[in-house]
């Protein structure tokens, strides 16, 4: 197996210390460099459990990174933040493949949206990857299954842990502030709200809220259908879209999102069916930072670089009571 070299940009935040946790488990992939000019000079291994080697944090810009010569940069970056780096490597580095973890260019046409369990048949090996949102992600696994019938916009309440918010203090993650609370914000026209209604072809209304917890997001859908239909045919529907995605769980009840804390997949389930048959609520959990980013990013990582998905994601396969 030939091993292939990978550079972080921004791994200061939640999602690039999971990412360099699931890379340093990766046999077949190295992380050459991570760039954070807060921890410049500081040691990796004193800020990320689980990772033992000897990189240190270096303080890289644009040309730096494309100088590095490695096969794949992660910018794990705040939204409009990524231009200069992709310039670079565009113009140093071709070859070198770019997944961006922030929201630049999920709307730009020339780069693969890589949400594998439902866009994996699009890759034709570009080298320019935009990773989906964690909330995106939610409400696609949970609504693509029924996207063909449904009657009318789905609407999308969503709960996220603060985690969500970055490492940057804001009103979103301060714990004091998050006490106790529940915290609404960007309630039309989040940047979500129109990458979802973007891929799937249908306006979507997305409605967030952070709450006090690290991490997890909660995705509650209502979705009306242009016809009745039984539980047992919604339930079916689910299970053969998802029947051979390893990261998505199907379950009777609703999910709780402290179940899903940690873990790599998605969870769905409730599938709870209004007097009548044609309003269906569908409930999906998934971490943020591991489906929702990171785990994500591996994927993607895997696809690009000749992997197999699924190599090196832990327990991908993680235990999920079927739904009947």
């Amino acid at each position: 197996m030939k091993v292939r070299t990978i550079g972080i940009v921004g791994a200061r935040g939640h999602t690039g210390a999971e990412l360099i946790r699931l890379l340093a488990a990766h046999d077949g992939l190295e992380l050459a460099f991570v760039s954070s000019r807060e921890l410049q000079g500081q040691r990796v291994a004193d800020h990320v459990g689980g990772y033992s080697g000897d990189l240190r944090y270096e303080s890289l810009d644009a040309d730096a990174v494309a100088a590095r010569s490695v096969d794949a940069v992660v910018l794990a970056l705040p939204n409009g933040k990524a231009a200069p780096f992709v310039q670079a490597l565009d113009a140093r580095a071709p070859e070198t493949i770019i997944i961006d973890l922030s929201a630049d260019h999920r709307f730009d046409e020339s780069w693969y949206y890589g949400l594998p369990e439902l866009t994996r048949a699009r890759y034709a090996g570009q080298r320019r990857i935009s990773n989906p949102g964690c909330y995106a992600t939610a409400m696609q696994l949970a609504i693509s299954p029924l996207a063909d019938v449904l009657a009318g916009p789905p609407q999308c309440f969503g709960v996220s842990g603060y985690s969500g918010a970055g490492t940057t203090p804001s009103d979103k993650n301060d714990v004091q502030k998050l006490r106790d609370n529940l915290m609404p914000y960007s309630l039309v026209g989040h940047v979500h709200e129109r990458e979802v209604s973007r891929q799937l072809g249908i306006p979507v209304e997305f409605m967030p809220h952070v709450a006090p917890h690290f991490r997890g997001i909660t995705m509650t859908v209502n979705l009306w259908l242009r016809q009745p239909m039984q539980r047992e045919e919604i339930i079916a529907r689910y299970r053969q879209y998802y029947a051979d995605e390893a990261l998505v769980g199907l379950v009777d009840d609703a999910p709780w999102g402290s179940r899903i804390a940690g873990r790599q997949h998605a969870e769905i389930g409730g599938f709870a069916m209004a007097p009548g048959g044609k309003r269906v609520v569908v409930v999906a959990t998934l971490d943020n930072l591991l489906k929702g980013a990171a785990t994500q990013a591996l994927q993607n990582l895997n696809l690009a670089l000749g992997f197999d998905e699924l190599h090196g994601i832990p327990n991908p396969k993680a235990p999920a009571e079927t739904a009947a």
